[in-house]
């Protein structure tokens, strides 16, 4: 088969777009954020410098590290600039962030050329058209294609050809793969396993073992780059989440509490905003030391009540944090919902005294919560977000993280 999938990936985009804006900060090292590193130039990230670090750290590493705000319309504008340029040359292009997509250039070799030719076609336009540098992969699949871009960074082009993939792909360090972050390398380097071929040596059974039986089938399958997935145009997140880093912060109520409301502010709007609920409430609990837990519950009704999303992720805070009583500091705390379920039919409920009957919709209580939420969207799309809001978060919560930048990585429900 010929490598015909492209995964193009704007270089450090967030940090490009402020060099680009201000040509001055070119060639200098400078990272996007404040109290925590959003992004980070290649400059900057010569020093360690990274995305999530706290600010302080980052000034340790890099003291000639220059801040800058952000400007969050200018990624969205040069985001999408950038992706309708892949979309001129096929329609075949999934979008999975603010700047990188796949496209699959298969059924139109014919009117641009080879699919090199047709990736050095799009790099080329993306730096005269937008002044950005961008990196493309070239594979049979989209696995091998987006490690190929990884590879290609800065700026560059990689084109596996079929007949070496195995070649390409063995000698590669493990953490190129999808899916394998941080604690994932932790564990694969404490049995010897450093190179994505190691990883693909290992038997079936042992790499189960150590990182359950659906990651380790899955790693074992893409080391063998076999990865059946197909490019999808119309791509919608299964799942609402959103996440707070939050630097190095003691593990204790007055600081995740007022995190979690404002996590369910946001997603309880998207929610609502698309008449969607979900049934399964899952919370992430990141430690200083970036080991990660994750708690979850499946809900008799699907819920997309504020309140009620708070109270649950608060639950299951409380409930990993007193699994792991040794941990003193968190660095991120995450809420998704899942199992959504559109136009969900509202069975009404008789009150009788169950416990937490708030946090059920059909009841009188539930429907109290789903009228205010409704309230507060309303004034909202009129006057803006920070118009009104629920208890904490009306408060002026401080966050590190602006919600425009949030937003940017919101995938489309």
């Amino acid at each position: 088969m010929t490598a015909t999938i492209l995964h193009a990936d704007l270089d450090a985009f967030y940090a490009s777009v402020e060099q680009l804006l201000d040509p001055s900060l070119r060639g200098k090292p400078i990272a996007v954020g404040g109290g925590v590193v959003l992004a980070a130039s290649y400059e900057a990230k010569a020093f360690g410098v990274r995305g999530g670090m706290p600010g302080r750290r980052a000034r340790e590493l890099c003291p000639q590290l220059i801040f800058v705000g952000g400007h969050f319309k200018d990624y969205q504008r040069l985001g999408d600039a950038a992706i309708k340029v892949l979309g001129d040359f096929t329609p075949l292009v999934e979008r999975i962030s603010i700047d990188e997509a796949f496209a699959d250039v298969a059924g139109c070799t014919h009117l641009f050329g080879s699919p090199a030719e047709i990736a050095q076609a799009i790099r080329r336009r993306v730096r005269e058209e937008l002044g950005l540098p961008i990196s493309v992969g070239v594979a049979r699949t989209k696995h091998l294609a987006k490690i190929a871009s990884q590879v290609a960074k800065p700026d560059g082009l990689v084109v596996v050809d079929p007949a070496r993939e195995l070649e390409f792909l063995h000698d590669l360090p493990v953490e190129l793969m999808w899916g394998v972050g941080p604690v994932t390398k932790a564990h694969l380097a404490a049995i010897g396993v450093q190179t994505i071929g190691q990883l693909a040596q290992m038997p079936g059974r042992s790499l189960e073992r150590l990182l359950g039986h659906a990651a380790g089938e899955k790693l074992s399958a893409l080391a063998w780059n076999r990865d059946p997935r197909e490019i999808r145009t119309q791509h919608r997140a299964r799942s609402a989440g959103a996440q707070s880093a939050l630097g190095r912060k003691p593990a204790v109520e007055r600081v995740f509490r007022p995190a979690l409301a404002h996590l369910a502010d946001r997603i309880g709007t998207r929610l609502r905003a698309k008449s969607l609920a979900g049934r399964t409430v899952t919370v992430r609990v990141r430690f200083a030391d970036l080991r990660a837990v994750t708690r979850s519950v499946t809900l008799d009704a699907p819920i997309a009540a504020t309140a009620s999303l708070a109270e649950i992720a608060e639950e299951l805070v409380r409930a990993a944090l007193a699994d792991h009583p040794e941990e003193r500091h968190i660095s991120l705390l995450a809420i998704s919902v899942s199992h959504l379920a559109k136009h969900a039919v509202l069975q009404l409920e008789l009150s009788l005294g169950l416990k937490h009957e708030e946090r059920r919709p059909g009841t009188r209580r539930g429907l109290a919560r789903h009228a205010a939420d409704r309230a507060v969207d309303r004034i909202r799309d009129r006057f803006g977000w920070a118009a009104i809001g629920y208890g904490l978060v009306a408060l002026g919560v401080v966050r590190s993280v602006p919600d425009a930048f949030r937003e940017l990585a919101e995938k489309e429900l």
